[in-house]
């Protein structure tokens, strides 16, 4: 009964806070479906990612608020923040994640596991001949609490999407991609200047205090 009544405790703690969040309720007045929207916006206004024309890969998309964000990048300016939600955009955004995403208008999305072999065929067919201006990855496993084993699955999604972003993503491309600090962390970092000419590790203010989430982005491929 103990641990039942310290469960409640946190889940109603948790509550609280979600519901009083700054960029939850700035998600609400804005129309975006997570507060998730805010740390890309962030990492965008940093590093001047993210322009109207490209093609952008939202790995991990669900529930849609990237796709969302890369979408009114790509609207009209004079669509305003609402306006943006539908209608023309200049740009190509395809999602691809595992859970049901509700349709973002103009963005392809391919539901299915990055990690499987079938997935990733569909998402180059969808890709084709283009080149990837930015590839996004909010991807993360699910995780067990025992550290080797998360960041051996952390570190495989991250390599997924470094070796998708080999293939196809232009020579000054970028990537980004969720990791959390732990175990592991360092290595990732390593990875990530392995492959890219500019590394930064960001934390968006939008990440929750107590999350170990940050963001590694890598900017311009080196030649292999």
């Amino acid at each position: 009964m103990k641990v039942q009544t310290k469960s409640k405790k946190v889940n109603k703690a948790w509550l609280h806070d979600h519901v009083h969040d700054t960029y939850v309720k700035l998600a609400g007045k804005e129309g975006y479906r997570s507060r998730a929207a805010y740390k890309l916006k962030e990492i965008d206004e940093a590093l001047s990612l993210i322009k109207p024309g490209q093609l952008v890969v939202d790995l991990g998309a669900s529930p849609g608020a990237w796709s969302q964000y890369v979408r009114r990048k790509f609207a009209p300016k004079d669509a305003g923040a609402g306006g943006a939600a539908t209608g023309q955009l200049n740009g190509t955004i395809i999602a691809l994640d595992l859970l049901d995403f509700e349709p973002v208008d103009g963005v392809q999305f391919i539901q299915g596991d990055f990690r499987e072999d079938a997935v990733l065929a569909q998402l180059r067919e969808a890709v084709g001949e283009r080149q990837v201006d930015v590839v996004i990855s909010d991807m993360a496993p699910n995780l067990s609490g025992i550290g080797v084993t998360d960041s051996a699955r952390i570190e495989h999604l991250i390599e997924l999407a470094i070796d998708f972003a080999q293939n196809h993503l232009k020579k000054d491309g970028a990537l980004v991609c969720k990791v959390f600090h732990g175990s592991g962390y360092s290595q990732l970092v390593e990875l990530f200047r392995e492959h890219f000419r500019v590394v930064k590790p960001i934390k968006p203010k939008a990440s929750r205090d107590k999350s170990a989430e940050t963001f590694l982005v890598g900017i311009g491929l080196k030649s292999r």
